[in-house]
């Protein structure tokens, strides 16, 4: 009984009502949730990798070249499709007026309108075309391989762009964060002088004298404040993030001494790997594709052999008879080969073909200037990784020397064994040293990723 209640219509419009209630209460819950991921995804800083990717995806260069892929493949799917026979139909109906023919009794008719309808269908093949349409294929093919070679080359392009943005953002906040802890440092200097002039432990003018270095750190402080707002329109212009996400905007610093520990491998070794980037792919492509170009060239200077069928009829008020039965009457079934064999033509072909020649010498000759390019780049770029490890290395023991000093000094200063002008001298210099560190360290982490590029790694910190 109670399962016929529930099957009852008065008790299945209240369960729809209640079901489609809750399937609404749960997709906007599941709005609500995937909205709060969003934000909390959009505050959490940046890595590398996140704008490398965002950049690859996102950038109008990469659609660009994402659409002349598209474009390369269709061409591609087109000279396949130039190896099916064509096929076309036609249908034409015709009206005339005046002198007209009757056909069967070959009457010369005058003054009358007379009807013809005429259909037709046909067809043609190449049997054989020196090739050149395979050939053609296999060009347009390679086409599409340096066209994918290419979008790949913009993407790469991008990366180093994101990357040297992102470590040179990075290198301004190392700086501002140090200017922030010097006139912290030096503010405190100030209050503490001042307590010793009041004391009269020290003389008034080392006390303007700190003011005068306060100062000073104050106005590289805003130099650096303004770096970093430099830095990060840049990277922000690089990913194409619009300007009210400015505020919101943070990247996410490496962690401290990762990679000093980084082994440099040899040129060689990184060669070998490198001669995988697109660079070098569409070096090689370029040359695969004039050989398939001077194949197709020279085919079509051989003879061609095709093969031609058709079928027609018509219908004509001029005959007695139906329509459908004239146009099974008056059927015209036809088929026929044609051979052409180039003989002369302006030597137009010939030419052709030598400078499909000339072109494949060419690229066979691009080929090896961009190894030798790509050589000598990572030779540079090895070589730079390896000077900027030891300037960096120079840098820190520079650095640790100075604040080693500088704490000396300071203490010298505060029990007054020390003049301001030292003081701020000794002060500037650590300055100076961290700040050197800094720029020593990010340019060795450029190095390597560069390196990382050319190893074919992907670029991450």
């Amino acid at each position: 009984m109670a399962k016929k209640l529930i099957g009852h219509p008065f008790f299945s419009i209240p369960l729809i009502i209640f079901a489609t209630m809750m399937k609404r209460v749960f997709i906007f819950i599941l709005i609500l949730l995937c909205m709060g991921n969003a934000l909390s995804a959009q505050q959490r800083p940046w890595t590398l990798s996140q704008c490398i990717e965002y950049a690859r995806q996102n950038n109008l260069q990469v659609k660009m070249e994402e659409i002349g892929v598209e474009q390369a493949s269709n061409s591609a799917s087109q000279s396949k499709w130039d190896l099916a026979p064509s096929v076309n139909a036609g249908l034409s109906h015709n009206m005339s007026w005046g002198r007209s023919v009757n056909l069967q009794t070959l009457e010369i008719i005058k003054n009358k309108r007379s009807m013809s309808t005429s259909g037709n269908l046909s067809a043609s093949a190449t049997l054989f075309g020196g090739f050149s349409k395979t050939n053609a294929i296999k060009s347009n093919m390679t086409s599409l391989k340096i066209a994918e070679q290419q979008l790949e080359k913009i993407k790469n392009d991008i990366t180093i762009q994101i990357t040297r943005a992102y470590l040179q953002l990075l290198l301004s906040r190392e700086i501002e964060r140090s200017a922030q802890e010097s006139c912290k440092s030096t503010e405190q200097q100030v209050e503490r002088t001042a307590k010793l002039v009041d004391a009269g432990s020290q003389a008034y003018s080392t006390l303007l004298e700190v003011k005068a270095q306060l100062a000073n750190e104050k106005s590289q402080l805003v130099a650096a404040q303004g770096d970093v707002r430099t830095n990060k329109l840049t990277l922000m212009q690089l990913l194409e993030l619009p300007q009210e996400e400015e505020n919101s905007f943070e990247v996410q610093a490496p962690s401290e001494d990762k990679d000093q520990l980084y082994l440099i491998e040899d040129v060689e070794t990184i060669y070998r790997k490198a001669l995988d980037l697109p660079q070098v792919k569409i070096a090689e492509y370029n040359l695969e594709k004039s050989k398939y170009d001077y194949k197709s060239i020279l085919g079509r200077m051989m003879p061609s052999l095709s093969v031609q069928a058709g079928y027609g009829s018509y219908y004509t008020d001029g005959q007695s008879g139906a329509f459908f039965t004239q146009f099974e009457h008056n059927k015209n079934p036809s088929v026929g080969f044609s051979l052409n064999i180039p003989v002369f033509n302006g030597l137009s072909a010939r030419m052709a073909a030598r400078n499909a020649s000339l072109a494949r010498q060419s690229n066979a000759i691009m080929l090896e200037l961009q190894k030798q390019s790509l050589f000598k780049e990572i030779q540079s770029a090895h070589n730079e990784a390896v000077n900027s490890l030891e300037r960096m290395n120079a840098a820190m023991e520079n650095m640790l020397s100075i604040q080693e000093s500088f704490t000396y000094t300071e203490n010298k200063f505060n029990v007054g064994m020390m003049n301001a002008t030292d003081y701020n001298i000794a002060k500037t210099n650590l300055f100076k040293a961290i700040s050197a560190y800094y720029q020593a360290k990010y340019q060795y982490l450029f190095q390597l990723k560069i390196l990382d590029f050319y190893k074919g790694k992907s670029i991450a910190l």
